[in-house]
């Protein structure tokens, strides 16, 4: 018994220092504020927390592990990540992103707590968000109140907004998530959104642009533009942003072998509707009143941009969440509405978004179409009757 106590502490030395643990202990040494957030688990108490990890507490399975609930000792819930083998060469980079990802404090961020480098595979410990995903919401479960189904909608997009906004340009090291969708955003009780998943995310170097031996992400949301060139920047957010967008305004899911062949991409199909001013009968069923007509013209537009092929003629992610924002004062407070001159918005609108070929990037007075490169978007668009 003592022999294998021993072996069992030797391979677990072994995979802490395998897994960067030294590393770590040396960059929270140097940063005060990340050693009082983040949080070292020995494997014994993640075990016990996951009773062994129990099948019954597997909450969700992706392409970077498995994330099981558990309940630590101090009777905290929490989400434990089991991550698929990690490359060797990528430890420094795995530790620099905990210990980044550890200092982020936003309410629209699932928290990291800590990890567990004494294992085979590193665990990551997340802040438990009960309520599911905004693919679950949109996809399995039937909503009645439709006008509130959308000012929920528009307000877990002005959070998902924020949230990514923050980690271009707000955090400590600016982060590209790279693996934006639906179901990485995780919900609370409330219906506030907590962008999670950090598992594909990557530091931002100086010049903003990286160069990704592997293109990751997931399909339906991949960016284009980063599928062509490999080149990883933060605008590849804005693009499956873009996306999810689209799922909110369509409660479509974006891969569908239910639509035709040249329409299974939810981007392609929602653009060419835009194009061909038909975008209302591509809105969910139901969506659409009197009341939210210019929001959601607005929020289709605003789809439309971030869904550019040209990465350069995205808005930024700062800009998205100041649209979204604005939007939702807006709805809140809807006096305001009538001290905004209505021609020159539409005015605005049209320069913003009208006459855009997508294949080019440049503006045009051609209004001829010729498929999904070269799609134009106009304003003001025909919402008079939902599908």
């Amino acid at each position: 018994m003592l022999y294998q106590r021993r072996k069992l502490l030797k391979l677990k030395e072994k995979f802490f220092k395998q897994n960067g643990g030294f590393i770590l202990l040396r960059q929270l040494s140097k940063r005060e504020d990340a050693s009082g957030t983040t949080q070292i688990f020995k494997e014994d108490e993640l075990k016990k927390a996951t009773n062994n990890y129990e099948e019954s507490l597997i909450i969700g399975r992706g392409g970077f592990g498995t994330v099981y609930k558990g309940i630590l000792a101090d009777n905290r819930i929490v989400a434990i990540k089991k991550s698929k083998i990690m490359d060797a060469t990528q430890v420094e980079q795995f530790i620099n992103e905990v210990v980044v990802l550890s200092q982020i404090n936003h309410r629209n961020v699932v928290k990291l707590l800590g990890c567990c480098l004494e294992t085979q595979v590193p665990l990551l410990v997340y802040e438990f968000i009960s309520n599911g995903t905004l693919f679950d919401l949109m996809h399995t479960s039937i909503e009645k109140e439709n006008n509130a189904i959308w000012k929920t909608r528009l307000r877990i997009a002005a959070e998902i907004a924020g949230a990514l906004s923050y980690l271009h340009s707000s955090a400590s090291l600016p982060i590209i998530h790279r693996d934006v969708k639906s179901a990485n955003i995780l919900l609370d009780d409330n219906y506030t959104a907590k962008v999670s998943d950090f598992g594909a995310s990557r530091l931002v170097p100086l010049d903003h642009t990286m160069i990704a031996t592997v293109v990751q992400g997931t399909l339906g949301y991949l960016d284009p533009e980063y599928m062509q060139t490999h080149q990883l920047t933060e605008k590849s957010d804005v693009y499956s942003f873009g996306v999810v967008l689209a799922e909110l305004l369509t409660g479509e899911k974006p891969i569908s072998f239910n639509r035709p062949e040249e329409n299974r991409s939810l981007a392609i199909h929602f653009l060419s509707c835009l194009r061909e001013n038909h975008v209302s009968e591509v809105l969910q069923v139901g969506i659409l009143n009197d009341e939210n007509k210019e929001e959601i013209k607005e929020v289709a537009i605003l789809a439309a941009r971030c869904l550019r092929l040209k990465g350069e003629e995205r808005p930024s992610m700062k800009e998205v969440a100041m649209e979204l924002e604005g939007l939702r004062l807006m709805e809140k407070h809807p006096w305001t509405k009538s001290e905004i001159n209505l021609d020159e918005t539409q005015s605005l609108l049209q320069g913003v978004s009208s006459n855009f070929n997508y294949e080019t990037g440049d503006s045009s007075s051609n209004h001829e179409f010729s498929g999904y490169d070269s799609l134009k978007v106009h304003a003001p668009m025909s919402l008079d009757d939902g599908r």
